[in-house]
C-alpha cells in the first residue's frame, strides 16, 4: 500500500461555487516533493492539513476532521471507465492518491502511517457538493457519486510530519466496530436507518455525523 501521488490545489475563481468570494481549490494537482502535513484547527478557521493547499469554503471543508482527503486510485480507475475519460491524480479534489488502499473500506477510527512520520485517523466520508459537480462538468454528478457509495475518506492529523509520492500506508491500528466509511457515508446519505449503527464509532466519528446519529436515535430510536 503506497501514495501515488500528495495533491494540491490553489484557489481559483469559478462559476459553480456558492462560495462567497466564488473562490475554490478543488482542482488540485500532484506536488513535486514533500509536503508539510499538520493539524489546521477547528472548522471554520482551520482549512487544510497540507502546506499550500488551498481549502476556501471553510464553512464546510477544512478544518482537524477533514484535514486530508484521500481517495483510492483503484476508484478513480472504475470511474475512468464509466465516464470514458481521463482522471488524473488529484482530480476528484483528493489530498492523497492511493494504490492498494481500500479508502471507503477503511473503519472510522483506523489509523495510517504513510511515510516514517506522519499517522493519519479515518474520520468520515466525502459528502459530494455543487463545486465538486462543476468541476467535474457530468450531468447528475452528485446523484451518481452518491449511489456508488465509495467517497474516499477524510482523516485527522495524529502525528504530523513529511509526506511524499511513493510513501508507503500502514494501517497500524483498527478499531473493534464494523462501522466504515462506506456505511457512515450511506447512513448520512441514503440510507438514514442505519444511523443508529455510526454510535458504535464513538467520537472517532466526524462530530457532525456523530450529532446526526445521536438526534436520530433520539427522535427515533436506535
Amino acid at each position: 500500500m503506497k501514495l501515488l501521488s500528495v495533491n494540491l490545489g490553489r484557489a481559483r475563481a469559478v462559476p459553480y461555487t456558492d462560495q462567497p468570494d466564488g473562490l475554490t481549490g478543488i482542482d488540485k494537482r500532484p506536488a513535486d516533493g514533500p509536503v508539510r502535513v499538520a493539524a489546521p484547527g477547528p472548522k471554520g478557521a482551520g482549512a487544510s492539513g497540507l502546506a499550500g493547499d488551498a481549502v476556501c469554503d471553510t464553512r464546510h471543508h477544512g478544518g482537524d476532521h477533514q484535514a486530508v482527503y484521500a481517495m483510492a486510485r483503484e476508484d478513480l480507475d472504475q470511474w475512468e471507465r464509466e465516464l470514458g475519460r481521463t482522471l488524473a491524480n488529484g482530480t476528484f479534489g483528493e489530498n492523497l492518491t492511493t494504490a492498494g488502499v481500500d479508502v471507503s473500506g477503511a473503519l472510522i477510527g483506523e489509523r495510517w502511517r504513510v511515510g516514517p512520520d506522519v499517522v493519519l485517523e479515518v474520520a468520515s466520508g466525502r459528502i459530494p457538493c455543487r463545486t465538486f459537480q462543476g468541476h467535474l462538468g457530468e450531468e447528475r454528478w452528485v446523484r451518481r457519486f452518491t449511489e456508488r457509495g465509495a467517497p474516499g475518506a477524510y482523516l485527522r492529523v495524529i502525528e504530523p510530519g513529511e509526506i511524499r509520492a511513493g510513501d508507503a500506508v500502514e494501517v497500524v491500528h483498527r478499531p473493534v466496530h464494523d462501522v466504515t466509511v462506506a456505511v457512515q457515508f450511506r447512513a448520512v446519505t441514503t440510507e438514514r436507518a442505519w444511523l443508529p449503527r455510526l454510535l458504535a464509532a464513538g467520537t472517532a466519528l466526524d462530530p457532525e455525523a456523530l450529532a446526526t446519529a445521536r438526534t436520530y436515535v433520539e427522535k427515533r430510536g436506535g
